[in-house]
């Protein structure tokens, strides 16, 4: 039985329950973070806590919690639930008002933890690689925002397993930014590059630390714009995300990328990542 926090109260997931008015249930307002816990310890968790900030700043919701709370109920829900490595959900949202577009004046803010096991990408999968579509983006223009109403990216992602794909790669004005709910490396000459930040795409918290592995690591990398064309030269594509690590790409809208196998330096980039990790677990980190 999961426990979840629900507006100051730790309770069974099942009798957590929010008001039908809710904002987040009628416009979707509101904001989500997705913060791994490996070994029972928060995945760089003050960066989480700074995308929150952002996003809570960009729709204009006052942060119902300091630094020292949210670690403080965050830790309580990863002790409170089974498996040594968790994904931890955080929801936000404006709180309970008569339905009106305007903001209420008066209205609580709704906030939710809640956590499931975190199991990570299967050893065939990460031999095989994924595979991947490239698609319009549909999506808003406040894409830096982590809002909840994500039907755009449901949409997208449904059309990428609906092609047998794992995720579909978003084109918008020629340029790939990034995934349906993950960001986006390619691997050229030896040379790893990812879009730069911007309003266009999820700043990635994953995305930050393999830049950041590449630099200690002095592995070539650059944070620029991927044309369309640019995939199809690409020797790797990667695909980046919280829950989901690192992925490699192995065939895009039905051909191999490079040689429809995981590259070299996916596999470096690979190991780096599961050394931090396990830094973590030890308390290293």
């Amino acid at each position: 039985m999961s426990t979840v926090y629900l507006n100051g109260d730790f309770l069974p997931e099942e009798d957590a329950c929010v008001s039908v008015l809710d904002r987040g249930f009628i416009f979707g307002d509101g904001v989500y973070e997705v913060i791994p816990a490996y070994g029972r310890r928060p995945f760089r968790l003050q960066g989480h806590l700074a995308r929150l900030q952002d996003s809570l700043d960009g729709v204009r919701i006052p942060n119902p919690h300091t630094a020292e709370q949210w670690q403080y109920l965050i830790e309580k829900i990863i002790d409170a639930n089974e498996g040594e490595d968790q994904s931890v959900y955080l929801q936000i949202t404006r709180g309970a008002a008569k339905r009106d577009h305007a903001f209420p004046s008066n209205a609580t803010p709704t906030v939710l933890i809640m956590s499931s096991p975190l199991s990570g990408a299967g050893a065939e999968l990460l031999k095989s690689g994924v595979a991947a579509i490239t698609t319009e983006d549909i999506r808003w223009v406040y894409c830096h925002i982590k809002a909840i109403c994500l039907l755009p990216n449901v949409l997208l992602r449904q059309k990428a397993i609906d092609a047998q794909s794992a995720e579909a790669i978003l084109i918008r004005d020629g340029l790939a930014t990034e995934g349906a709910a993950s960001n986006l490396f390619i691997v050229h000459d030896g040379i790893i590059r990812t879009p730069s930040k911007g309003p266009l795409l999820l700043p990635g918290i994953t995305r930050d630390l393999v830049i950041e592995l590449a630099a200690q690591n002095h592995i070539p990398y650059e944070e620029a714009n991927i044309l369309e064309a640019d995939l199809t030269r690409a020797d790797e594509i990667w695909l980046t995300s919280s829950t989901k690590e690192i992925l490699a790409v192995t065939h895009l809208n039905g051909t191999p990328v490079g040689n429809g196998k995981p590259g070299p330096l996916w596999e470096r980039m690979y190991g780096l990542y599961q050394q931090y990790k396990q830094l973590l677990r030890e308390g290293k980190m």
